[in-house]
Protein backbone atom coordinates (compact mmCIF):
# COMPACT_ATOMS: atom_id res chain seq x y z
CA UNK A 1 0.00 0.00 0.00
CA UNK A 2 1.63 3.26 -0.83
CA UNK A 3 2.02 6.00 2.18
CA UNK A 4 -0.47 8.66 1.29
CA UNK A 5 -1.71 10.92 3.92
CA UNK A 6 -4.64 12.14 1.47
CA UNK A 7 -5.93 8.71 2.49
CA UNK A 8 -6.78 9.24 6.21
CA UNK A 9 -10.38 7.96 5.31
CA UNK A 10 -12.01 4.42 4.44
CA UNK A 11 -11.12 3.46 1.16
CA UNK A 12 -14.25 4.46 -1.40
CA UNK A 13 -15.18 7.50 1.32
CA UNK A 14 -15.50 10.58 -0.25
CA UNK A 15 -14.00 13.73 1.50
CA UNK A 16 -15.57 15.71 3.70
CA UNK A 17 -15.68 19.40 5.11
CA UNK A 18 -15.55 20.48 8.48
CA UNK A 19 -18.37 21.54 8.48
CA UNK A 20 -20.18 18.33 6.92
CA UNK A 21 -18.48 16.64 9.58
CA UNK A 22 -20.09 18.78 12.37
CA UNK A 23 -23.23 18.70 10.43
CA UNK A 24 -23.16 14.51 10.44
CA UNK A 25 -22.57 14.38 14.10
CA UNK A 26 -24.83 16.85 15.14
CA UNK A 27 -27.15 15.04 13.08
CA UNK A 28 -26.49 11.61 15.18
CA UNK A 29 -26.72 13.73 18.44
CA UNK A 30 -29.07 14.72 21.53
CA UNK A 31 -28.22 18.37 21.74
CA UNK A 32 -29.22 20.38 24.84
CA UNK A 33 -29.62 24.23 25.94
CA UNK A 34 -27.64 24.74 29.18
CA UNK A 35 -30.61 24.85 31.17
CA UNK A 36 -31.54 21.36 29.65
CA UNK A 37 -27.85 19.96 30.66
CA UNK A 38 -28.20 21.60 33.98
CA UNK A 39 -31.71 19.84 34.57
CA UNK A 40 -30.15 16.62 32.90
CA UNK A 41 -27.31 16.57 35.49
CA UNK A 42 -29.97 17.03 38.37
CA UNK A 43 -31.12 13.63 37.11
CA UNK A 44 -27.93 11.66 37.14
CA UNK A 45 -26.27 12.78 34.09
CA UNK A 46 -22.62 12.91 34.13
CA UNK A 47 -21.01 16.02 32.36
CA UNK A 48 -17.72 16.21 31.08
CA UNK A 49 -15.30 18.94 30.54
CA UNK A 50 -13.10 18.84 27.67
CA UNK A 51 -11.92 22.29 27.86
CA UNK A 52 -8.20 23.00 28.50
CA UNK A 53 -7.03 24.11 31.55
CA UNK A 54 -6.40 27.74 30.30
CA UNK A 55 -10.47 28.20 29.58
CA UNK A 56 -11.16 26.53 32.64
CA UNK A 57 -9.21 29.06 34.64
CA UNK A 58 -10.39 31.99 32.68
CA UNK A 59 -14.08 31.06 32.57
CA UNK A 60 -14.81 28.37 35.47
CA UNK A 61 -16.63 25.34 35.38
CA UNK A 62 -20.05 23.66 35.75
CA UNK A 63 -20.24 22.51 39.56
CA UNK A 64 -19.72 18.45 39.26
CA UNK A 65 -17.75 18.47 35.86
CA UNK A 66 -15.82 15.73 35.49
CA UNK A 67 -12.45 16.87 33.31
CA UNK A 68 -10.96 14.74 30.69
CA UNK A 69 -8.17 15.92 28.57
CA UNK A 70 -9.02 16.03 24.70
CA UNK A 71 -6.32 13.97 23.78
CA UNK A 72 -7.29 10.67 26.04
CA UNK A 73 -10.76 11.09 26.13
CA UNK A 74 -11.59 8.44 23.67
CA UNK A 75 -9.48 6.09 25.66
CA UNK A 76 -11.09 7.29 29.10
CA UNK A 77 -14.67 6.83 27.98
CA UNK A 78 -14.35 3.36 25.73
CA UNK A 79 -16.38 0.74 27.79
CA UNK A 80 -13.84 -1.63 26.25
CA UNK A 81 -10.51 0.11 26.37
CA UNK A 82 -8.45 -1.01 29.22
CA UNK A 83 -7.69 2.52 30.07
CA UNK A 84 -11.48 3.43 30.90
CA UNK A 85 -12.60 5.42 33.87
CA UNK A 86 -15.34 2.84 34.67
CA UNK A 87 -16.68 5.89 36.86
CA UNK A 88 -17.66 7.70 33.51
CA UNK A 89 -17.23 4.93 30.95
CA UNK A 90 -21.04 4.13 31.33
CA UNK A 91 -24.18 3.03 29.10
CA UNK A 92 -26.31 3.01 32.24
CA UNK A 93 -26.34 6.90 32.25
CA UNK A 94 -26.12 9.94 30.03
CA UNK A 95 -23.16 11.86 29.15
CA UNK A 96 -23.11 15.67 28.39
CA UNK A 97 -19.79 16.61 26.71
CA UNK A 98 -18.92 20.60 27.24
CA UNK A 99 -16.74 22.14 25.54
CA UNK A 100 -16.11 26.41 24.85
CA UNK A 101 -18.29 27.19 22.23
CA UNK A 102 -20.10 23.77 21.41
CA UNK A 103 -18.10 22.72 18.00
CA UNK A 104 -15.87 20.49 19.58
CA UNK A 105 -18.26 19.04 22.01
CA UNK A 106 -20.95 17.76 19.05
CA UNK A 107 -17.74 15.51 17.07
CA UNK A 108 -16.55 13.94 20.87
CA UNK A 109 -20.44 13.17 21.55
CA UNK A 110 -20.91 11.57 18.02
CA UNK A 111 -17.83 9.66 18.85
CA UNK A 112 -18.62 8.50 22.38
CA UNK A 113 -21.89 7.36 20.40
CA UNK A 114 -20.62 5.09 18.23
CA UNK A 115 -18.91 3.79 21.84
CA UNK A 116 -22.56 2.74 22.26
CA UNK A 117 -22.82 5.07 25.19
CA UNK A 118 -25.93 7.74 25.20
CA UNK A 119 -23.79 10.84 24.63
CA UNK A 120 -25.00 14.52 24.49
CA UNK A 121 -23.70 18.14 24.26
CA UNK A 122 -24.18 21.46 25.12
CA UNK A 123 -25.47 23.81 22.59
CA UNK A 124 -22.85 26.83 22.89
CA UNK A 125 -20.52 24.83 25.50
CA UNK A 126 -19.46 27.21 28.66
CA UNK A 127 -20.30 30.41 26.69
CA UNK A 128 -23.76 30.09 26.52
CA UNK A 129 -23.79 27.87 30.09
CA UNK A 130 -22.17 31.71 31.04
CA UNK A 131 -24.39 34.14 29.50
CA UNK A 132 -27.35 32.36 30.57
CA UNK A 133 -26.02 33.01 34.34
CA UNK A 134 -25.64 29.32 35.21
CA UNK A 135 -23.13 28.50 38.00
CA UNK A 136 -19.58 28.30 37.08
CA UNK A 137 -17.13 27.16 39.90
CA UNK A 138 -13.87 28.76 40.26
CA UNK A 139 -11.12 26.91 38.85
CA UNK A 140 -7.75 26.88 40.65
CA UNK A 141 -4.53 27.14 39.23
CA UNK A 142 -2.43 23.76 38.51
Amino acid sequence: MEDNPAMAFDEGDEPVSVDELLASARSAIERLAPAEAQAAIRSGAILIDIRPAEQRRRDGSPPGAHVIARNALEWRLDPQSEHCDPALARRDRQLIVICDEGYQSSLVAATLRRFGLNAADVIGGVQSWRRQGLQLSRVADD
